[in-house]
């Protein structure tokens, strides 16, 4: 790695930006809800369009917060999006070079690197990350799961965890709840996979929502006297579709619209324990999905992605545009709707500015702060150089302004063998044998087939018309910017002071 000079947010610039921006005459610390959906749609929401179903609770936070039209989950599947919310840190420059992380996988968050949890850590919060963790654990491939498990949650920035240990569609071993490092009911010298095992362990697919809302809430009320940062990433609405039959039949969209409605719920059950403890004044919310949605059969019509062309997993714009809300009462304009093109990493700049927390060369990379944008004050427009976009494929395309270059001529789905089939070539990441680090896991080994997709976004949202022919400076300069970004080890501008070394 390269040694460059503290850089991003020094404590010198936090302070300034904490006591212009955020008012110096705040004492009380703000909480921090973090609500991180799974596979939820640009178009699932009322606020966003949606008209098969109602999302009430959503849409509460929509009208008293600030909705975004251009943001961007860093990724178009689960894994990489949460390594980089958590780290501010594009996930590609981790050893996961594509897809997700498997059962029998790692830790993909190098305990060393400075996280979301360690920032708010750092500034005295509780913190807790209740929900689908899916980031990994131990450091070996094939940790047991039969005792204490780690490292995990607790070593990367929280106090505590409970939930699901990877994702809603994991096999059935680990279809379980943990709490901290321990799976949750499971009997002292049982092996965790065992028959035995799995009758007191299994969760129940239909109650798992109820099941997390019931934590996240419980989280709030023991911690409602002190800051604290809860990090909520709900296995709703990743597949396989398991409303809880209390939702049945209340939309017109199926059982996907009631696996939303159940998100929504929820949500509503977790503001309404804000306001009834009177945190919501003193609370920011933020709600998002990790990526774009998986269409169902059963939709009836609804767009769950919106106006955007393609699918979770692939390249365009459906992939990775995200609904966005933040409220923050009183410092959020309400019913505010910002067309700022954004990334999920830039709420780890954001929060450590907000909590004067330096933050060094070392972490967050590729994480802008949104101060100047959330607080409606004037900011030099764009606010990122750029935005990097990445398929579950391993896909790459870049955004600066208007413009959308997509390295590649296909979706960026997952490459498909002679039977139809996904063309994996390993599930086994490498490792340097003398420091014994995790160097590189890329299942597709994909090479650029030498073709460009480039799109005019504020002219062609859909993505209809590729003008990498008639445009080929554009394709040149945004190529140029994307290898740069790919070989640099950031995004964001260094900032250099003298004598100050990380």
């Amino acid at each position: 790695m390269k040694n460059y000079k503290t850089s991003v947010v020094y404590a010198a610039v936090a302070l300034l930006c904490a006591s212009n921006a955020y008012g110096a005459e705040q004492s009380d610390r703000p909480n921090i809800v973090f609500i991180l959906a799974d596979d939820l749609g640009y178009g699932d929401l009322g606020c966003y369009g949606a008209k098969h179903f109602e999302t009430p609770s959503c849409d509460r936070l929509a009208r008293e917060g600030m909705r975004f039209t251009d943001a961007h989950s860093p990724s178009s599947v689960c894994t990489p999006t949460r390594y980089s919310v958590l780290t501010g840190r594009y996930a590609w420059r981790s050893w996961l070079k594509n897809w997700v992380v498997q059962q029998n996988h790692p830790l993909l968050i190098d305990t060393k690197r400075l996280t979301m949890g360690n920032v708010f850590q750092n500034a005295g919060y509780t913190t807790g990350c209740i929900g689908k963790w899916h980031l990994g654990w131990g450091t070996e491939l094939d940790t047991s799961f039969n005792g204490e498990v780690k490292p995990g949650p607790l070593e990367v920035g929280f106090d505590s965890f409970f939930g699901v240990p990877f994702s809603h569609n994991s096999a059935k071993k680990l279809q379980v709840y943990m709490r901290d490092r321990r799976i949750v009911n499971l009997k002292p010298g049982l092996d965790y996979d065992s028959d035995e095992a799995m009758k007191a362990t299994v969760r129940k697919l239909e109650d798992t929502a109820i099941e997390l809302s019931k934590e996240a809430v419980a989280f709030v009320e023991k911690n409602k006297a002190k800051p604290f940062f809860l990090f909520y990433p709900t296995t709703n609405i990743h597949f396989p579709l398991t409303p809880n039959s209390r939702f049945k039949d209340s939309t017109k969209a199926g059982i996907y619209g009631e696996f939303v409605v159940e998100f929504d719920w929820a949500v509503g059950e977790l503001l309404a324990a804000l306001d009834r403890h009177d945190l919501a004044a003193n609370t920011i919310v933020v709600l998002t999905s990790d990526n774009g949605a998986r269409p169902h059969e059963d939709l009836n019509g609804h767009p769950c992605n919106g106006p955007w062309r393609g699918t979770k997993r692939q390249i365009y714009e459906a992939g990775h545009r995200v609904p966005l809300v933040v409220r923050w009462p009183g410092r959020i304009k309400k019913g505010s709707v910002s067309d700022e093109v954004v990334c999920l990493t830039d709420f780890f700049a954001t929060f450590a500015a907000m909590l004067e927390q330096p933050v060094p060369a070392s972490a967050g990379e590729d994480s802008y702060d949104l101060s100047d944008v959330l607080l409606g004050r004037s900011y030099k427009r764009p606010l990122r150089q750029a935005t990097v976009h990445h398929s579950v494929s391993g896909q790459f395309a870049i955004r600066k302004g208007e413009w959308k270059l997509i390295e590649g001529g296909g979706d960026g789905d997952f490459p498909r063998n002679s039977k139809g089939k996904k063309d994996v070539k390993t599930q086994r990441p490498d490792r340097d044998p003398n420091t014994g680090k995790w160097t590189k896991l890329d299942y597709f080994r994909l090479e650029h087939d030498g073709e460009f997709q480039l799109f005019n976004l504020k002219v062609d949202p859909e993505e209809k018309n590729n003008l990498a022919d008639e445009h080929p400076e554009m394709v040149k300069e945004l190529h140029s910017l994307l290898n740069r970004y790919r070989v640099s080890e950031r995004s964001v501008p260094v900032q250099q002071v003298d004598g100050v070394n990380d």
